[in-house]
This record gives structure tokens, C-alpha cells and sequence, in this order.
């Protein structure tokens, strides 16, 4: 079967307290998309963290004297330079405009994954608003996925996904941050190769291929079409989890 990946258009803007997967469910409908049993909705995390409510006011934030120093040797916003410090374990690097992080989910990111476009609040200047990322997003990809069953009797996977940088490459990518019914690893170890060599160390990050392909379509800046409806995923659907696609600290050697 080939891979198949579908936008969904016409989803408005969500607000706090919107019910997503009753929103998947209409777009798919309106986009004449019928689920079937082991398709895959990738969510962007924009609309997860919208939805739950965690869009924070810059002018509500009290600078801490470590997020005041910090901000000064990178010359960020000084209320910015908090909030990344309290949705981070640890500060790994620093440069003018950049914060590297080990985010409290356990991946490496820029500016804790904190999010200044599209962004907009009531009655005040949009630029004062920024988004953090879902609390756990393991867990909004799995209420999601049991509201989709509810309403459709479909069992589908869930994979929400975020844009990230690399270490060793330039550019930013989709990476899955949160998924439920899906792997995020394939491990091919003791599988053979065309030629009959038994592979050893071939783990593929199947949830970040996908997130990055469905990145494709969703676009980054203006395109307003954050879920893709995906058909055709050449891997089998069972449980999965963020952990699995978090290299272990004594494995990292970027650190």
C-alpha cells in the first residue's frame, strides 16, 4: 500500500477548552475522508498546547535574578528567559538569541520549545503571548486517540509533533514530541539485509520520519492546516512513547 498523507483543510482557529478530536472528526468528514482502522493522525503541537490552555502572557511572568543574567548574556527578553527556565531540567548551551535546553520532557531543544507566531491573546499585543508545549504530550495523544475510537469506532494512531533543530545538521525538521498507538522506534537488530547480513544496530525513528514528512504538508508559517490525515504507514500500529526515541544521557555525545 502506498503512503498516503492528506492535510485536513478547513479546521478553525482553536481557543482553551476546544475539543479536538470532535474538530478531527468534522475536518475529516468535510474533507471526505472516511477513517479506517490503523490510519494515522499527525496533530501539530501548536493547536494541542492551544487547546489546553498554555499560552502564557509575557506580562504576567516575574523574572528570576538566574532568568535576569541569563538574559543578558543572550539578550532575549528577560520574562522569555523564565518561562524557559521553568519548563527546563538543564541549560545546556547559550549564544545571543539562543537557549539550548534539556526540555522537562527529556529531549534537547532551543528556547525550551516556547513559541512566539500565531500566537495571539484577548486585548492585548499579540507579540506578549507565547505558547508552551503540551505537559505531557504521551497523554494528549492518548485522550485523543480514545475520543477518535469513541466517535468513529476506528482505532487510529496519534503522533502530535513539533519543529526542531539538530545538532549536526542546519535547519529545522518535524520530530515527534507525543504519540499513543503507534512506535516511535522499529528495531530491525537480527533482521537481514538484501545480501543476508544480519543487521545489528539499525533502530529506525519511525515517528520522527513520519513527523517530518507530515511537517511537509502542514508547512511553518501561515498555512493553517496543523493535522494530516496519514494512510498506508509501512510499519505495524501498537503502543509507543516519547522514551523511546530519547537517547540515554551516558549514550549522548553532543553533551
Amino acid at each position: 500500500m502506498p503512503l498516503t498523507l492528506t492535510p485536513l483543510s478547513g479546521l478553525p482557529l482553536i481557543r482553551p477548552g476546544d475539543n479536538l478530536a470532535d474538530m478531527i472528526v468534522e475536518a475529516l468528514e468535510e474533507n471526505h475522508i472516511t477513517l479506517e482502522e490503523n490510519d494515522i493522525l499527525v496533530i501539530a503541537q501548536k493547536i494541542v498546547s492551544k487547546a489546553e490552555g498554555r499560552a502564557m502572557n509575557l506580562l504576567h511572568v516575574r523574572p528570576s535574578p538566574r532568568a535576569i543574567e541569563l538574559a543578558e548574556r543572550t539578550e532575549k527578553d528577560v520574562r522569555l528567559v523564565e518561562l524557559i527556565l521553568q519548563e527546563s531540567r538543564e541549560v545546556l548551551r547559550t549564544r545571543p538569541g539562543t537557549i539550548i535546553v534539556e526540555h522537562r520532557l527529556g529531549f534537547v531543544c532551543a528556547n525550551a520549545g516556547i513559541d512566539h507566531s500565531n500566537v495571539a491573546g484577548e486585548g492585548t499585543a499579540a507579540e506578549e503571548w507565547v505558547l508552551l508545549l503540551p505537559a505531557n504530550p504521551d497523554r494528549s495523544a492518548e485522550e485523543i486517540r480514545h475520543a477518535i475510537k469513541t466517535a468513529t469506532g476506528k482505532r487510529a494512531g496519534i503522533l502530535i509533533i513539533d519543529s526542531h533543530g539538530r545538532a549536526w545538521r542546519n535547519g529545522t525538521v518535524g520530530v515527534a514530541i507525543g504519540l499513543a498507538g503507534l512506535p516511535g522506534l522499529q528495531d530491525l537488530r537480527g533482521q537481514p539485509d538484501l545480501f543476508g547480513f544480519t543487521l545489528r544496530i539499525t533502530q529506525v525513528g519511525v515517528a520522527d520520519e513520519l513527523a517530518a514528512a507530515a511537517s511537509l504538508m502542514m508547512g511553518q508559517a501561515a498555512e493553517g492546516t496543523p493535522v494530516v490525515h496519514v494512510r498506508g504507514f509501512p510499519y505495524p500500529l501498537g503502543a509507543g512513547s516519547l522514551q523511546e526515541l530519547l537517547r540515554p544521557r551516558e549514550q549522548d555525545l553532543f553533551r
